[in-house]
């Protein structure tokens, strides 16, 4: 289980938190619970995020810090892909810079930029990987086409796509990275909508299990593939600890089925 750091920010993804001293918080509890992996992006503030988890978590002693670039902010929730090979050199200096590395050990491309080739915004990344500056490269948000045309150009570790028990539009994509031993990384991996109402199934399950209904979801997560790193993020430590217990949940092999089928 990983932490995602997107929601230690300010409203809509944008500038610092209410309670600086809480995220902080909420970071430390994570490493202490036994995560060993946090993922952020330039984008999350900008720039709040990745700055708090080197106030909190630097010199990462046994975790491993993942970020992303691709994404220009214009304001509170606007998101506008740009990974033009330039832009993301740029935000690889300022993300060593922010964290305190001297390596990212993981940079992740945010977004397909439609106006650039795939290639190229990759073959950067590619590069500033051969000046150690980053040591592995994954992607977020694509197809599996687009997986296999940045194969061509690195060797992709991680795709981190938007996935739940109620959104497997990228079932294929998961696939995919199974087959080829790429981790998939799910984000807004709680999301359970009328699954989790009263009589729903995650509801009937999750009072046999004396679980959540985030904590099936997770575990469903977990059970649905040996590469999947779910990375739920919260700014409350008592959620924060709640999710961290989903690895303790076990779903037998007709809930996971039963689950699968109602979503």
């Amino acid at each position: 289980m990983g932490y995602g750091a997107m929601q230690i920010t300010g409203e809509g993804v944008w500038g610092p938190p209410a309670d600086r001293d809480g995220a902080i918080a909420v970071l430390r509890r994570a490493v202490e619970l036994g995560v060993d992996f946090v993922d952020t992006a330039d984008s999350y503030g900008p720039y709040v995020s990745e700055e708090l988890i080197r106030e909190a978590l630097h010199p990462y002693d046994g975790v491993t810090i993942a970020t992303k670039g691709g994404l220009l902010r214009t304001g509170p929730r606007e998101w506008h892909p740009c990974a033009r090979p330039e832009y993301l050199r740029q935000e690889v200096e300022m993300s060593l810079r922010r964290l305190g590395l001297e390596q990212i050990p993981l940079y992740q491309l945010h977004r397909v930029d439609p106006l650039v080739p795939l290639e190229d915004s990759v073959g950067e990344l590619v590069a500033l990987q051969k000046e150690g500056k980053i040591v592995h490269i994954g992607l977020s948000e694509v197809d599996v086409p687009q997986i296999q045309a940045a194969q061509a150009v690195a060797e992709i570790v991680s795709v981190q796509n938007r996935f739940n028990l109620a959104d497997r539009v990228h079932e294929a994509v998961l696939d995919h990275c199974e087959a080829a031993g790429i981790a998939f990384i799910p984000w807004y991996p709680v999301a359970t909508g009328a699954l989790a109402r009263p009589g729903g199934i995650l509801d009937k399950f999750s009072k046999s299990h004396g679980a959540t209904p985030a904590q099936l979801a997770l575990a469903w997560l977990l059970r649905r593939s040996p590469v999947m790193l779910p990375i739920p993020g919260t700014k409350s430590v008592a959620h924060l600890e709640e999710n961290v217990a989903a690895v303790d949940v076990t779903l037998s092999d007709e809930e996971f089925t039963r689950l699968s089928a109602a979503a």
